[in-house]
């Protein structure tokens, strides 16, 4: 069962999604998995309804470890960028204030089980309790929406181009939850021809295809 059907199971939802506050979120960390040792290392968020950003939230997090000279290139963050940052400890407790209650709030990442994985990893270890929010990956549903002949694959800079966002990803947290943000937003103008309009139909929704889906 995917994270988002669990949530339905525990979420009949039928809130117009117009209605629906959705935070999308971005991290930057220092390796490919807590498993590894990685941490996080900038956390990006952007807080809509109806179309309309209603906040946003950004900060670097001291990842108590130094980064690596690819990851430095990458995302152009450096170790003297973080040293003066606050912990993930410290951090939490903000992050989970922005994002509200689970009853309310809809997470959404673009490969959503990554970042989830650094959040809820973060949480066990400094004992927090995760909220059971609903989240939508944006590369998942794009996969049902788009065609192959449309775009190639359903990388985040190759959506934020179809979609025309206003942000460009650069892999830095804020810059790629705000290109997130209009790629949702174009994927839920395509949703409306499945006649997707409600939190429940878009946590549903998957799309009988029959060609070879994207990368």
């Amino acid at each position: 069962m995917s994270e988002e059907s669990a949530a339905v199971s525990k979420l009949a939802d039928h809130r117009p999604l117009h209605e629906v506050v959705f935070v999308i979120l971005d991290l930057e960390t220092s390796g490919a998995a807590p498993s590894t040792g990685a941490a996080i290392t900038e956390i990006g968020a952007v807080k809509v309804r109806g179309g309309e950003i209603i906040g946003e939230f950004q900060t670097f997090v001291n990842p108590q470890h130094g980064l690596s000279d690819f990851i430095t290139a990458l995302t152009g963050i450096t170790d003297e960028m973080l040293s003066d940052a606050p912990k993930i400890k410290s951090v939490l407790p903000d992050f989970f204030e922005f994002l509200g209650s689970h009853k309310e709030t809809v997470l959404v990442a673009h490969n959503a089980p990554f970042d989830l994985g650094f959040l809820k990893a973060a949480a066990k270890k400094h004992k927090r309790a995760w909220p059971d929010y609903p989240v939508i990956d944006t590369v998942r549903i794009a996969r049902s929406v788009l065609e192959r002949d449309e775009v190639a694959n359903c990388k985040l800079s190759t959506l934020a181009t179809f979609f025309g966002a206003k942000t460009s990803p650069t892999h830095r947290a804020l810059d790629d939850a705000r290109a997130t943000v209009d790629v949702l937003h174009g994927i839920f103008e395509r949703l409306g021809t499945f006649e997707v309009t409600t939190l429940n139909e878009l946590l549903n929704f998957k799309r009988k295809r029959s060609k070879r889906p994207l990368d």
